[in-house]
């Protein structure tokens, strides 16, 4: 792509070999991502991943490891899909967030529903959709189009062809888990990371905002940047 003349920009618009060079005026030290890494890895609850990356970069996590312990139970039960014994530890260790939480408690409920179309368990599916989900309806009405785009997939003798059939995924677990992660952690443990992949997206909307152009952050995962 050709960049434009400096006549058809605006006085504020950034071209980006000039963005890519203020970029790389500002260093980030190694000990700070790595404190950065140890944060998100910690907090996430990837305790096995914390622990090898300590030994490798000599940062300490921030809090006792043994401590995630529980967090993994739930987030390891929700990605093997054993969802009700997810809530069943989420009532014990943590008795008053679901109550609070009553859209997490539906995602629950929804993923639990999920899993047993995975299955083929179309009656106990219907039943505990009926039983169950048609209260945290009545709780939230504005989560009845998740229920039907979920209770949709069986219609389909291949539903995880269907257009809802992303549902079916292991993505979809991950989603859940995170979210009940996320739940469980207080605000201020929000991981450093996720907050300013937060503040960049949110930055970059601004700017938008106010029309001008700029190389956007294309590809957060590839750190693609593109042209403005």
């Amino acid at each position: 792509m050709s960049m434009t003349t400096g006549s058809d920009r605006g006085e504020n618009d950034i071209v980006k070999d000039a963005w890519m060079l203020q970029l790389m005026t500002h260093h980030v030290g190694r000990t700070d991502m790595n404190k950065l890494i140890m944060n998100y890895l910690v907090t996430e609850g990837f305790k096995e991943a914390a622990e090898k990356f300590s030994a490798e970069s000599g940062v300490e996590p921030s809090v006792n490891l043994d401590t995630l312990d529980d967090r993994i139970r739930i987030r390891q039960a929700v990605m093997d899909g054993r969802i009700m014994e997810a809530v069943s530890i989420i009532n014990s260790l943590y008795p008053e967030l679901l109550d609070n939480d009553r859209y997490l408690f539906f995602r629950l409920q929804q993923q639990h529903l999920i899993e047993l179309i995975k299955r083929k368990e179309l009656e106990p599916a219907l039943e505990f959709a009926q039983n169950k989900l048609s209260e945290r309806v009545e709780e939230n009405p504005n989560v009845l189009p998740e229920l039907e785009k979920t209770l949709a997939l069986l219609a389909f003798e291949k539903p995880e062809m269907s257009p809802f059939g992303d549902l079916l995924h292991p993505s979809q677990r991950q989603k859940v888990a995170s979210e009940v992660n996320s739940a469980i952690l207080e605000t201020d443990s929000t991981p450093r990371l996720a907050n300013l992949i937060k503040l960049l997206l949110w930055a970059q909307e601004e700017l938008d905002k106010r029309k001008i152009s700029f190389p956007h952050l294309t590809n957060i995962a590839e750190g693609s940047i593109g042209d403005s």
